[in-house]
């Protein structure tokens, strides 16, 4: 087994040393086909750990240069140790600074009341309710309309502003399995002056 290989591939992943021999012997030593088995294995585990209670963590302030937006932000894990390392404060910065730019209102679809996602499918069926489709046409577009909603103003639906291709909610499930703990988004405000 190639040394040099091994530390690449922890270097990329974060893995153990033990967990990439195993992914480089069964990619046989592509380093590319071992990153994504571990990827595969990570976020795997990382499904089992949702449920996990998670009463540490961190309260993170941003201040937009320019101090006119700022963001305070709980994000909870498991562990004080977690919660004390550079990479878990990046992390919470990272998510910080989404919440910055795309202005969300809730970590979750959950979140939102009742009132609220009654109000925009109303709006969206009186767009469409003058275009003479079937009922269970202008339903299908209703609905295709409020998950473009939950995508725009739930924070774990919308695109990652670092890696666009991936939803929040992706990032959070990989750093779950980077950190072999679980992570919950707990509460955040947004702030504008004059808002």
């Amino acid at each position: 087994m190639d040394l040099e290989k091994v530390r690449e591939l922890r270097a990329r992943t974060g893995a153990g040393i033990v967990e990439c021999k195993n992914a480089l012997t069964e990619a046989v030593d592509d380093i590319e086909k071992a990153v994504d088995i571990l990827r595969k294995k990570g976020l795997a585990l990382a499904a089992k750990k949702v449920g996990r209670i998670t009463q540490e963590g961190v309260i993170d302030a941003y201040i937009h240069p320019g101090d006119r937006l700022g963001v305070l932000l709980e994000i909870n894990c498991e562990t004080d140790f977690v919660a004390r390392t550079q990479e878990f404060k990046r992390f919470v910065r990272d998510i910080a600074l989404q919440i910055a730019a795309s202005e969300p209102i809730a970590v979750g679809r959950e979140e939102l009341s009742s009132e609220v996602i009654e109000r925009e499918k109303e709006i969206y069926a009186s767009m469409v309710e003058d275009s003479k489709k079937p009922p269970e046409i202008i339903e299908k577009i209703v609905n295709g309309k409020l998950e473009k909603f939950y995508s725009d103003v739930c924070l774990l639906e919308q695109p990652f502003v670092k890696i666009p291709e991936k939803t929040v909610g992706e990032y959070i499930k990989e750093q779950i399995a980077k950190f072999g703990e679980n992570v919950v988004v707990r509460r955040f405000v947004r702030f504008r002056l004059g808002e």
